[in-house]
């Protein structure tokens, strides 16, 4: 059975909108070891929402794979268990 696996993103490149195909993820701010707490965004009803942490501004499209970002540099990979 596979488990649910929550997408993260961080901005390493700076840019000031990542677009998401996720309706709830974790922002790690940049790629580690220079990342966040890793924080957990639920977009609820709203399309897009500010990481309290790096004021990154996560918006979303639907028409993205919940682990895809725009720019795709900013997804994490999936890691295997």
């Amino acid at each position: 059975m596979a488990e649910h696996v929550v997408p993260h993103f961080h901005n390493d490149p700076g840019v000031p909108l990542i677009e998401v195909g996720a309706n709830e993820f974790m922002c790690v701010g940049a790629k580690p070891p220079y990342d966040h707490p890793h924080v957990f965004l639920d977009l609820g009803a709203d399309n897009e929402v500010i990481c309290p942490y790096c004021s990154t501004l996560y918006r979303l499209n639907a028409s993205l794979d919940s682990h895809s970002a725009n720019p795709a540099a900013c997804a994490l990979p999936l890691v295997e268990a």
